[in-house]
This record gives C-alpha cells, structure tokens and sequence, in this order.
C-alpha cells in the first residue's frame, strides 16, 4: 500500500470546495481522458502507487473504475478519496473525477480554483 505520513496528510488536507468551485472543476475535467484504470483485481500497490504520483502531479483528474457492482466501485472510490485526501467532484458511470491542490507545485503550474 502506498505510505503516507501523517506529515503528508497534513499538506494535502482535503479543503471544502463550494458548488461554483465544482462547477468550475466539473468543466475543466469534461475535456479529461481518465488516466488512471482500476480493473478487477482492485487496487494493487502498483496502482496505489501511480494514483499518487499522478495525483500529485495533475491536482485534477479522471479515474475509470472497472468493478462488477455499483457498491464495489463506491467503496474503491471513496478508499482513494478517503486514504489519499481527494474530492470527489463527480462520479458518471465507472468514471470519477477527482481533485487534490498539491502546495508544493510551482504557483502557475497549480489548477485555479475561482473563489466562491
């Protein structure tokens, strides 16, 4: 499993977002190809793993959940939400979008969120 520390949590401390907020982040993801595929074996520590550093790296993106119910694809998305400190802003089908700031990118390399 990928580890994250307490110190690590605290930087990527999940941030309430309003509904314009997610509006505005629903529209940046629609264009998104998802970019991470969890298939049926669920999630593996190499896939734990590439959500993180993708996380990290694109703050916002699209993951394809590919489990044989409803209930088995909510539980393994709000896992990756609840373990890794992601919003989910939407969930269509097998595919949701979600969101991390990453505090450590440079200033212009991070997605803006307008405020609320």
């Amino acid at each position: 499993m990928c580890r994250l520390t307490s110190r690590t949590l605290l930087h990527f401390a999940p941030m309430i977002l309003g509904e314009s907020q997610k509006k505005y982040l629903r529209g940046r993801g629609h264009r998104l190809k998802p970019l991470i595929v969890v298939g049926g074996a669920g999630l593996s520590e190499s896939v734990l793993a590439e959500f993180e550093s993708t996380l990290a790296h694109h703050e916002l993106i699209k993951i394809r959940v590919r489990a044989a119910d409803r209930a088995a694809r909510d539980e393994i998305i709000q896992s990756l939400c609840a373990n890794h400190a992601a919003i989910l802003i939407q969930r269509v089908g097998n595919v949701a979008l979600l969101y991390r700031a990453n505090p450590e990118k440079k200033p212009e390399k991070r997605v803006r969120i307008p405020s609320s």
